[in-house]
């Protein structure tokens, strides 16, 4: 006879396999929170579960490539699969009927179903979950399972894209934008803060345009206040679209203490007709003036931008517009892509495409133009104390790695840091003061330090009148 009061059963452990950006990565963690409320176990490891749930990406085709590959070696061994994310979305059935293995597909706007498709295809179903307009954007109410470390976390301000890049394929999978109201955006950011966050990345497609579908403007500059108010030390803003660097949005860099003076300007290109080729033509005339803007009211700006050359169409003379620019420009960082033409885009059928071998001799000629300006900005830094986010120690050495403010999470390089006077060190998670004492091309060199030098520091530019 069967106890009446006796513990159900646990459901069956899901496993996760995560790929593509940060924006994708959110939607993974509410997956993962809300199997995880659901009663089912949530691992990252496939070999613990017969279920894997795969987070692709469709952005270019190396990306693709990539989804592609994890999925046809996770049938191999045996798993069936729940695709989600930009993959499902971009080729929905014929992904369900050329992998067997494939029990459901999941679009970027229905990943909030996703114990209801499990349920389903726990029922023997074969679930096609994919929203044609995806319309869904998550919030602070949405349960969450964070994957980062316990220090840095991901905030999606925003879902999905109004431009019209032409070479850009995000628009078609993931819809047309949709803000959060700035209480939702806080009220998450306060729960982070709860769980001991000490830095906050916004993310959206063009994070500049936020609110802008909401109140028909953008309201970049109010959220950025109203996270001030938040005890996350630092706060970092990803994907500024120069357009949207407005005089009111630079004042709240500049005024509110958390906010980190470090931009990320995802410009493409500096020629005027490779811009109108990308349908980007409103750029050319605003990118330098902004540029100028950002530098003169913060001075301590921390610029990262990407380019991408082999466009259809680029010439010689683009190309040497492109390193002119970078050589006047003097960027922190910059990351460089060769063009790939993606089906259904505008810029799949352009005319006159760049070879291959040529593209990625563009490239190499701009990386190395990059290096020592990289090396030089790096190199600016050595002596001061700066705050450094200690992210792992060397148990063995005790040194420990981070990052300063210049450098964000996973694209830019990071902060080895020696214990200080007397063995001073810091655990993971924390912030603490470090003196620069070196720096390469992509990395610096530091050294804890305690409050003396700090006083010390502040005599001395005192005296100098520093």
């Amino acid at each position: 006879m069967s106890n009446p009061s006796a513990v159900p059963a646990p459901r069956k452990t899901v496993a996760f396999a995560h790929l593509g950006c940060e924006k994708n990565r959110v939607d993974t963690e509410h997956m993962l929170g809300l199997l995880a409320q659901a009663g089912y176990g949530v691992s990252a490891d496939e070999q613990d579960a017969t279920v894997v749930v795969v987070n692709t990406c469709s952005f270019i085709q190396e990306a693709r490539e990539e989804s592609v590959r994890t999925l046809v070696e996770l049938a191999e061994q045996g798993k069936e699969l729940i695709i989600a994310g930009c993959l499902a979305q971009h080729f929905q059935q014929e992904l369900l009927d050329s992998l067997p293995e494939a029990k459901a597909i999941v679009g970027t706007g229905d990943y909030q179903h996703i114990v209801s498709v499990l349920e389903r295809v726990e029922a023997g179903e074969r679930v096609h979950q994919v929203s044609a307009n995806p319309t869904f954007v998550g919030d602070e109410h949405l349960p969450r399972y964070r994957t980062t470390s316990e220090a840095v976390a991901y905030l999606k301000v925003a879902e999905g894209c109004d431009y019209r890049c032409a070479f850009c394929i995000i628009p078609h999978l993931r819809g047309d934008q949709r803000s959060r109201p700035i209480e939702s955006i806080v009220a998450e950011a306060r729960q982070l803060a709860a769980q001991g966050v000490q830095e906050l990345v916004l993310i959206s497609q063009i994070t500049t345009n936020y609110g802008l579908d909401l109140a028909g403007k953008p309201q970049l500059a109010q959220l950025l206040r109203a996270l001030g108010e938040v005890e996350i030390p630092w706060i970092r803003v990803h994907y500024a679209y120069p357009t949207g660097l407005t005089e009111e949005v630079l004042a709240a860099y500049r005024e509110v203490p958390n906010v980190l003076p470090y931009l990320d300007l995802p410009l493409q290109h500096s020629h005027p007709e490779v811009l109108k080729a990308m349908n980007r033509p409103w750029q050319a005339d605003v990118t330098g003036g902004v540029l100028a803007r950002i530098r003169e009211q913060l001075p301590d700006a921390v610029l990262r931008t990407t380019f991408i050359v082999g466009y259809p169409g680029e010439t010689e003379e683009h190309f040497q517009h492109l390193l002119e620019f970078v050589a006047a420009q003097q960027f922190d960082h910059v990351g460089v892509f060769t063009f790939s033409p993606e089906e259904g885009t505008p810029a799949a059928a352009l005319p006159n495409p760049v070879p291959a071998a040529v593209a990625q001799e563009r490239k190499d000629r701009l990386m190395a133009l990059q290096q020592p300006i990289a090396a030089a900005r790096n190199a600016a830094w050595v002596g001061r104390i700066v705050d450094v986010l200690i992210e792992q120690e060397h148990p063995g050495t005790g040194e420990m790695i981070g990052r300063c403010a210049r450098f964000a999470p996973e694209v830019d390089g990071e902060v080895r840091v020696q214990p200080g006077e007397g063995g001073l060190s810091a655990a993971p998670g924390t912030l603490v003061p470090v003196r620069i004492t070196g720096a390469d091309t992509y990395d610096l060199i530091g050294t804890v330090v305690g409050a003396r030098a700090m006083v010390n520091d502040a005599l001395a530019a005192h005296r100098t009148g520093g």
